[in-house]
């Protein structure tokens, strides 16, 4: 039997049925999957014989709150220790126009010199460095044509 008022009868819209056809699609997919018995977790294989247990806890990161800021350890009087009194020191004063100081052994000949400048208020023209036999460095420092070492010495107070 027709309805009167339409010319398809009692069918659906075509739209209509295309949506209840893949809900009902979708319906048996679910169906499945919760019916479906779920599958062992596989172990992996191991390699070595010792367990290491994993780490699983992470820290939050603690940010410390600091009262006041480092202090620079190597200041000029950390890094010069004292002057080389020794007859070879003295010689090397006279003759190279060279001053021979103790340091210490983590500074670097940049650091020696800035030092030297801050400390006597001289210009080094070079500067060698050695670290002897008892772990303390030595460094030879050379000054400039307008710097006498002799002068020098006498206002640290060596001679």
């Amino acid at each position: 039997t027709k309805c009167g008022s339409c010319s398809t009868g009692n069918k659906m819209a075509p739209k209509a049925d295309k949506a209840a056809a893949a809900a009902s699609k979708q319906a048996e997919k679910t169906a499945k999957a919760v019916k479906k018995t779920p599958t062992a977790k596989k172990n992996k294989i191991r390699t070595s014989c010792r367990f290491r247990r994993p780490k699983t806890f992470s820290a939050p990161k603690q940010t410390v709150k600091i009262a006041c800021p480092k202090r620079n350890k190597m200041d000029p009087h950390s890094i010069i220790q004292l002057p080389l009194t020794t007859e070879s020191a003295m010689k090397k004063i006279e003759e190279i126009n060279t001053l021979v100081f103790l340091c210490n052994p983590r500074a670097s000949k940049n650091q020696i010199r800035t030092a030297v400048k801050k400390l006597h208020d001289i210009t080094c023209a070079k500067i060698n460095t050695l670290i002897r036999p008892d772990g303390t460095k030595k460094a030879y420092v050379k000054l400039t044509e307008d710097h006498d070492a002799l002068d020098v010495a006498n206002k640290i107070g060596i001679i």
